[in-house]
């Protein structure tokens, strides 16, 4: 008995990273899905290793990240990397859908991978807008109330469901504690999303630039297409590190590097940038909905 027939699961990874087969003419715009698996990766193993030093209380957050940057060895690289690893998290992602869009990756019988990779995108922009809030700087505070207080546009519920989520009856201990334990919890929700994600794509097969298919015509995942990843993950890790060694706050805002401060309200309150196209549209509804 083969080894792969005695250990099922070994022979399910054999088959993902070699015998796996794919159309010849894929593009290296399919190499994004990769590209998103490796920041993951990333953002998981900083994120553990950030919150052995993190305080999530707000008397001590703000200042528990400033002795992560000046007094941990090497704390201002992970933490150059966590958030910089959320851009390029969203980079990627946004890439990655708008080329599932362009090329009708969800027509059948792609629906359930679309519906699950919506899922992810979804759990995503939830971690990333809690993360946004736990360094407790005025840009966090502030934008954590703008968003927050959105809710309670929502008829009838509204206010109950912005109490809910502050934790009381404004923004405080209560709110950083459960943003930090669901931006501990939520990444490992989105690793299962992903791997139900990657099973989907083997059961129906991946979508090619002609968008049509011809029985025979593809190639074993390994070597072609692992070395192609292999490949483009180089240049987007050198692409990554350009961000991270040498504009490491040009995706930032400099508010955040002040204390919050709930008696001062900064000029101009923006989440961060990729979530502005969802911010204006929340943002138009709302005025629509006085409006109305």
């Amino acid at each position: 008995m083969r080894l792969k027939d005695r250990l099922p699961l070994i022979g399910t990874i054999y088959e993902s990273l070699f015998s796996y087969p794919a159309p010849v003419n894929l593009t290296y715009l399919w190499n994004f899905g990769i590209y998103a698996l490796v920041c993951l990766a990333i953002q998981i193993i900083t994120g553990l290793a950030l919150a052995m030093h993190y305080a999530p209380n707000i008397d001590l957050a703000f200042i528990s990240v400033e002795h992560i940057m000046r007094d941990v060895n090497y704390g201002w690289l992970l933490r150059y990397v966590h958030a910089n690893g959320a851009s390029m998290f969203f980079i990627v992602v946004y890439i990655h859908m708008f080329r599932g869009l362009y090329y009708g990756s969800f027509i059948a019988p792609r629906q359930m991978l679309w519906i699950v990779g919506v899922a992810i995108l979804l759990c995503m922009i939830i971690t990333a807008f809690m993360g946004y809030v736990l360094p407790w700087g005025q840009m966090s505070f502030w934008g954590a109330t703008v968003i927050t207080n959105l809710f309670s546009a929502v008829p009838f519920f509204g206010q109950n469901i912005v109490a809910w989520l502050w934790g009381g009856f404004s923004i405080d201990n209560a709110t950083l504690n459960r943003f930090y334990s669901l931006h501990f919890f939520l990444p490992f929700v989105i690793t299962g999303l992903s791997g139900i994600h990657i099973a989907l794509l083997h059961i129906t097969g991946s979508n090619n630039p002609l968008g049509i298919s011809y029985a025979g015509d593809s190639n074993t995942f390994s070597p072609y297409y692992l070395v192609k990843d292999l490949y483009g993950i180089f240049w987007f890790l050198i692409f990554f590190g350009i961000f991270l060694f040498f504009a490491p706050n040009l995706l930032g805002h400099p508010d955040n590097y002040t204390p919050a401060n709930p008696m001062v309200t900064p000029t101009h309150i923006v989440p961060e940038w990729y979530f502005l196209p969802f911010y204006a549209i929340l943002r138009q509804f709302l005025i629509s909905y006085q409006v109305c």
